[in-house]
């Protein structure tokens, strides 16, 4: 792969994307006051599957075959069963403030992998913007005070942001294919695993009724399922995995503010300090000039040395002609 700067619409959509993401909250949050969680999530990700499938039917798309439906499948049930079964299981034992801060660790635990599966260079200023964005995201949700984090629900948080980062990995590798397409098939995958789960769970399966949940659920479906994951296909096709992870803390900032908006919920002096933390850690380790400047490493192939420009010039002098 060459190396290869977001330019100026890659990094539009990743801010429209952090705004939706951001917005997801507060729309779940109304959506959680009649619907079980897991039979919500399932409703919503059918719907939204249902939408994604006639916009490819539109647009004539070929379905994914062979390697790429296997990756396409695991990259549904990575990112909207087995992810948000288990957030959604956790947000019941422990605070929505808590669990984002676990949730802070998608970047880091996104590079990691990518790491290791030789996608990305490791590098200082990744690792340092991750950590300085997960500081902001437990000032800004936890500071001084005392937490109450069980065993079960940390070890089901922290399995959730690992399902999260390999999906962000293995949406890189399909970033080929269709964003209709493979959101229509994964995202059709993870419905019915979820509503499998929602079923052997016991959970009711009703429809909403109460004016705001009928609006938020609107919106989960169209800009929050459909115009988001849309979104954030076209940013990992031309961004890093790590980079485009990155929207997974900027998301509560986004939330604070939408609360503060539309909601009234007051804005702390914490939860500015915690956002101007999150916002440096982002640009530090994914937005700035020198963090894009970064070269992915091909599956299979060690990074190569860049060779000085007066090597090159010799070696390109010398080599035979065809």
């Amino acid at each position: 792969m060459e190396a290869r700067q977001p330019g100026g619409f890659t990094i539009a959509a990743f801010a429209v994307a952090v705004t939706l993401g951001g917005a997801n909250f507060l729309a779940v949050r109304f959506s959680n006051r009649e619907l079980p969680p897991i039979w919500g999530a399932g409703m919503r990700f059918a719907l939204a599957a249902a939408l994604f499938i006639v916009i490819a039917r539109l647009l004539r798309l070929r379905r994914p075959r062979g390697r790429l439906l296997v990756l396409t499948v695991v990259y549904g049930l990575l990112s909207f069963a087995i992810s948000y079964a288990l957030m959604y299981w956790a947000l019941v034992r422990v605070t929505a403030g808590v669990a984002t801060v676990v949730m802070a660790v998608v970047p880091l635990v996104t590079l990691l992998l990518a790491t290791a599966q030789r996608l990305e260079r490791l590098t200082g200023r990744a690792v340092v913007g991750s950590v300085l964005a997960l500081a902001g995201i437990v000032w800004m949700t936890v500071g001084p005070q005392d937490v109450d984090l069980p065993l079960a629900p940390l070890v089901a948080m922290l399995l959730a942001a690992l399902s999260i980062g390999e999906s962000v990995i293995v949406s890189k590798r399909v970033a080929g294919n269709h964003p209709a397409m493979t959101n229509a098939v994964g995202m059709s995958t993870g419905a019915i695993a979820l509503l499998a789960m929602s079923a052997i769970a016991g959970e009711q399966w009703v429809i909403p009724r109460q004016t705001e949940v009928v609006w938020s659920v609107l919106y989960l479906v169209t800009l929050g399922s459909v115009g988001l994951f849309i979104l954030t296909l076209l940013v990992i096709r031309h961004w890093t995995a790590s980079a485009t992870s990155y929207m997974f803390v900027l998301f509560p900032v986004v939330t604070m503010l939408l609360g503060a908006w539309l909601a009234d919920e007051p804005i702390s002096f914490q939860g500015v300090v915690g956002a101007a933390l999150v916002m440096a850690g982002v640009w530090f380790g994914a937005l700035s000039r020198a963090a894009r400047d970064v070269r992915r490493v091909p599956v299979g192939e060690a990074p190569r040395v860049r060779q000085p420009a007066r090597a090159a010039r010799g070696a390109q002098t010398n080599s035979p002609r065809r």
